[in-house]
């Protein structure tokens, strides 16, 4: 770098952005991916076909304005959103955070969120200028009531952030607890649901019951990663001056169309689910009988577990062709964890197979 440029940065560009870590993605050609939560299943070669050519009609010299709006009242219809709501579309999830951060960009705002938690919530804050404030969770991964409340009352937070289920940790919350916080919070508080389509329960009664409460949902657990449509959903008056906030034309009419073809056949979907859920219960049982592994509960299609020596255990199963991550550098309360995302069948026979191999390193 030359003088003049880095003087250029100095003089331009925030320091604070400067001194910030960007979220990483590992490289992954070659491997078992199970790192990153992805659904690992393409579409039947039919249905592949179908979307083809369906694609190749699209109206790429266009803008992507209609059709908007055809995704929002199908993705209505789906989520079965209450009356009196509307729907956001954003660019996946992550964009829908940093434009709730522009949002609450009010003198003092605070954003609050349980830790060990999804590290975008915090990142989104910090790069709007706000003051992010995680409060730990309990060993286990539960909500720590009373620390909770206690934030909420001294911070008075402009958002609540609760995962259902979390990341990286894969659990559902107390219900009790969650209500609680829901009265306390002053601001909003956004249920993130993420990966919804593997828990058994949901947070649409909440949204129902508190005017505060936003539904943040993502079409990427559902199958379609690579086209990054995420959705929020809340009282009308309240996304109507959310939305002034997104770019106009923030989903492309390409992501649009596979994303409304994907929700025209949502039982293979359905099926996938299924399929990575029952995937899910077997790895359970098989981390549960290697010794020195500590699985924890998941309603994800991920697996949250603690290791002897992460960093070896991580190495060892990169060595032998599988990429998980090793989130025990990220929190305290992670240390010695690696997280497993449910592949196919063959996936998964790969993984437990390299885990074994990497354990008796």
């Amino acid at each position: 770098m030359s003088a003049a440029l880095a003087d250029r940065m100095t003089r331009f560009l925030r320091a604070d952005v400067q001194g910030m870590h960007g979220y990483a993605v590992q490289p992954s050609a070659g491997f078992v991916k199970v790192d990153t939560m992805e659904n690992p299943f393409t579409l039947p070669p039919a249905l592949r076909r179908a979307l083809g050519e369906r694609l190749a009609e699209v109206a790429l010299n266009r803008y992507p304005a209609e059709r908007i709006d055809v995704l929002r009242e199908a993705l209505a219809r789906h989520a079965g959103m209450p009356e009196g709501c509307e729907l956001m579309l954003g660019n996946g999830s992550d964009e829908l955070i940093s434009l709730l951060a522009l949002a609450a960009d009010v003198p003092g705002s605070v954003v609050l969120a349980p830790v060990p938690g999804f590290v975008m919530y915090e990142l989104s804050a910090r790069l709007q200028g706000l003051r992010f404030v995680g409060v730990p969770t309990t060993a286990d991964f539960e909500l720590d009531r009373a620390a909770m409340l206690a934030a909420i009352a001294e911070h008075q937070p402009a958002i609540v952030y609760l995962a259902y289920p979390n990341n990286p940790t894969a659990n559902l919350w107390d219900d009790a607890t969650i209500e609680a916080i829901i009265e306390a919070a002053p601001g909003l508080v956004v249920m993130d649901e993420a990966y919804q389509p593997f828990a058994t329960r949901d947070s649409r009664a909440r949204l129902q019951r508190h005017d505060h409460v936003l539904l943040m949902r993502t079409m990427s657990k559902f199958g379609l990663a690579g086209v990054r449509i995420g959705y929020l959903i809340g009282r009308a008056p309240l996304i109507r001056e959310l939305d002034k906030l997104r770019p106009p034309f923030n989903v492309s009419v390409l992501n649009a169309e596979a994303a409304l073809f994907a929700l025209e056949h949502v039982d293979e979907y359905a099926r996938q689910a299924g399929v990575i859920r029952a995937e899910r219960e077997a790895m359970q049982a098989a981390l549960r009988g290697m010794p020195g592994v500590q699985p924890f509960p998941s309603e994800a299609n991920m697996i949250l577990a603690r290791v002897p020596d992460a960093a070896r255990v991580f190495a060892g199963m990169k060595a032998r062709g599988v990429l998980v991550k090793n989130v025990s550098g990220l929190h305290p309360l992670l240390a010695g964890c690696l997280r497993i995302t449910i592949g196919t069948p063959d996936d998964n026979l790969q993984t437990l197979a390299a885990l074994r191999g990497a354990l008796a390193d």
